[in-house]
C-alpha cells in the first residue's frame, strides 16, 4: 500500500511511553505502532460498534455485542443466502449485520483472507495441526 507524506507529530508524554512500549513489546517501529493505532481508530469511527481484537499480526473486526468477528457474519450472511434469513435464525440484529456486511465491503480483501482461512480442507488442517481431533458425525 502507498505511504503518503511524512509528517511530525508530538503526543503527550504518557502516549509516547505507551507507544514506545508497543514497539518493544511488537518489536516494530514507533511509527508502525502510530500507524496501526491510528488506522484501528479511524476504522472503528468510520464503523461505530466495530472493535478489534486477536494479537498483533492478526488482528481481526468483530461487531460489539455480538461475540463474532465481522468475516464470521460475512460468512454466516453468505451460507444463510441473505441478511433477513440470518436474523430471523440467530441471535444477531439486523443492525449488526448490516454493520458487518458494510465493514466488509469497505475492506473485503481483509475479510475474504479470514473466510478462505476459515473454509481450509480437512486435511489440510489436519496436516497443519496434527494433534486436533475432529469429530465426525
Amino acid at each position: 500500500m502507498a505511504k503518503g507524506q511524512p509528517f511530525s507529530v508530538r503526543l503527550e508524554t504518557a502516549t509516547e511511553r505507551l507507544v514506545e512500549a508497543e514497539a518493544r513489546r511488537t518489536r516494530r517501529s514507533k511509527s508502525a505502532v502510530v500507524e496501526s493505532f491510528t488506522e484501528e481508530a479511524a476504522r472503528a469511527r468510520r464503523f461505530p460498534g466495530v472493535a478489534f481484537r486477536g494479537d498483533d499480526v492478526n488482528r481481526r473486526a468483530w461487531v460489539i455485542g455480538s461475540g463474532l468477528d465481522v468475516w464470521e457474519i460475512a460468512h454466516m450472511a453468505e451460507d444463510f443466502g441473505s441478511p433477513e434469513a440470518l436474523a430471523k435464525d440467530s441471535h444477531l440484529s439486523p443492525a449488526q449485520i448490516r454493520l458487518a456486511l458494510a465493514y466488509r465491503d469497505a475492506y473485503p480483501d481483509e475479510i475474504q483472507r479470514f473466510i478462505e482461512e476459515n473454509r481450509q480442507p480437512l486435511d489440510e488442517l489436519q496436516m497443519l495441526h496434527p494433534f486436533v481431533e475432529v469429530a465426525r458425525t
